[in-house]
């Protein structure tokens, strides 16, 4: 058989491991015996670094790997890129050791950013901090705008009074299905507003920031430091019509440096409803640069997840569970879409078990390629019921670090329940997909492999030991498994004959609480980082 074609430019990649990630692929590359050619933006072959000599003397280039392992690019199944790229705009407060200090960051950003119609403020956490801002203590600053204190996981805030007047949130305002608004005593709003309750405040103060040519510049900067870590393609989870757009121009415009699947959401974050962005493009439309994924729904919340634990004894159910998720998702199916949904507790995974698979009774001809985000608390009986409907779990290697800190003594009830089941659904059949979830963690996937490998937590405990997952595992879940949860598997995350040519060149191998490192990140074909500048 005739080797491949081989124009001047293209290259040959030899000289260390390549693992390509292809089922069954030959040994002999894994070993340091093998070569992948690349043209243009493609992989064209993969073989016996020997049959590679007539390419370089026919002109290739060639890459010499020098012990270091060739894999396929990272991809972060779901991040919030077109979020996260703002947060350079809005003063940080997740260091916050004090009130005071997150009242004088709401002051310098109000300074800062004089024309915004809402003063936003982001990264708050209470859980390590116990700083606790309120409505009063806001307005206490005597500023003119609406005040939102948005929290790090993007699931709740705190606002001032003025705020609350413009959503038309007062003492007599129900709380939201899948949302809750707090107060005091004598049922005022005290400003805290949790799940679904902070939608709307989510999207109105992001409205003075979707300018298209000052965004995309935040992408951008973004985007170059996705490469130092490997990432050569995002899954957007919950992307709004506006950050649609802004890809699109981007893409036109020639600065997207990284691939990017759409999963289509509301403006509004954590609303179910998709208003007229569900007669826009369904899962599939554009190319693999720029593609519509799955559209994003909740199942249950994240600052607040449904599970059920066991508390010093006494079994309590905690958390909201999102009622309109079955009727929306079936509505998506419908209409063409492919569902993504957030599943963080036990009880939001059988929520969405449960909307899958009345999908799949309803359009049994369907291809559902159900995703469940997150999977955070799981049974075993749970992980094989996901595998039997075909679902892949988009986890995050990296909650261990702070769920494992802050889980201690919250035992997951009844018996069997586990805390972040990666291993569980790997042994159900459940393939998984790795992400970071950013800004809620950090991005950077050796990072999170390493963290999946040792289940060592923030507080430096090992936190459920047996749901750790061997290295290897993880680059795959980073890959391959990534690909196939954005129906992608035909076009990237393998480095195989047709795919495109997203590498990442590894220095070092990953073992038990130690990842290797990013030496080279290659996008189309093209170097876009080395560690050597």
């Amino acid at each position: 058989m005739p080797g491949p074609t081989v124009r001047r430019g293209s290259t040959v990649f030899r000289g260390g491991p390549i693992l390509t990630m292809v089922e069954g692929a030959d040994r002999s590359l894994a070993a340091g015996a093998g070569a992948v050619v690349v043209d243009g933006d493609r992989v064209v072959a993969t073989m016996e670094a020997a049959a590679a000599d007539p390419l370089v003397e026919a002109g290739a280039d060639v890459v010499d790997l020098a012990g270091r392992t060739l894999v396929p690019g990272f991809i972060d199944a779901h991040a919030h890129l077109s979020i996260a790229a703002l947060l350079p705009r809005w003063r940080d407060v997740s260091r916050a050791a004090t009130v005071e200090e997150v009242l004088d960051a709401v002051r310098a950003q109000a300074a800062a950013e004089p024309d915004a119609p809402w003063v936003r403020v982001a990264g708050w956490d209470d859980a390590g901090s116990g700083v606790y801002p309120t409505r009063r203590l806001l307005d206490g600053l005597g500023l003119d705008r609406p005040v939102v204190v948005a929290d790090s996981t993007l699931h709740r805030c705190v606002v001032s009074s003025l705020a609350l007047d413009l959503l038309g949130i007062g003492k007599g305002t129900p709380d939201p299905p899948g949302g809750e608004i707090g107060r005091k005593s004598d049922g005022e709003p005290n400003g805290h507003l949790v799940e679904r309750a902070w939608s709307e405040a989510h999207a109105r103060s992001m409205a003075a920031y979707t300018d298209p040519d000052r965004w995309a510049d935040h992408v951008a900067d973004r985007i170059a430091r996705l490469h130092t870590e490997g990432i050569t393609a995002i899954h957007d989870a919950a992307c709004s019509p506006e950050a649609e757009a802004l890809y699109r121009s981007m893409l036109a415009a020639g600065r997207l440096g990284v691939s990017v699947l759409a999963m289509p959401h509301a403006a509004a974050l954590l609303d179910n409803d998709l208003g007229e962005r569900i007669d826009g493009p369904v899962t599939g439309e554009g190319d693999e640069r720029f593609r519509i994924g799955p559209a994003k729904l909740f199942a249950d919340g994240g600052a607040a997840p449904a599970v059920d634990l066991t508390i010093g004894g006494e079994q309590l159910s905690i958390g909201l569970l999102f009622p309109d998720l079955e009727a929306q998702l079936l509505r998506l199916t419908a209409r063409g879409f492919r569902v993504g949904v957030h599943a963080m507790g036990n009880r939001g995974v059988a929520a969405a078990i449960d909307a899958f698979t009345a999908a799949a009774r309803r359009f049994p001809d369907a291809d559902l390629r159900p995703r469940i985000e997150h999977a955070g608390v799981a049974s075993p009986a749970q992980c094989r019921a996901m595998a039997s409907l075909g679902a892949v779990a988009v986890v995050q290697p990296g909650f261990v670090a702070h769920v494992g800190a802050a889980a201690h003594g919250l035992e997951p009830s009844p018996h069997g329940y586990r805390w972040l089941p990666f291993h569980d659904l790997l042994e159900a059949g459940v393939p998984i997909a790795g992400s970071s979830d950013d800004p809620c963690a950090p991005t950077a996937p050796l990072w999170g492999a390493a963290l999946g490998v040792s289940r060592i937590a923030g507080d430096g405990s090992v936190f459920e030991a047996d749901q750790a997952v061997a290295f290897d595992d993880w680059l795959r879940a980073y890959t391959a498994g990534a690909a196939l949860a954005g129906g992608q598997e035909g076009e990237r995350g393998r480095l195989a004959p047709g795919l495109r040519a997203d590498l990442v060149v590894l220095a070092g191998r990953g073992r038990r609480g130690v990842a290797p490192t990013v030496d080279e990140t290659w996008v189309g074909g093209v170097r876009v980082f080395t560690a050597s500048g």
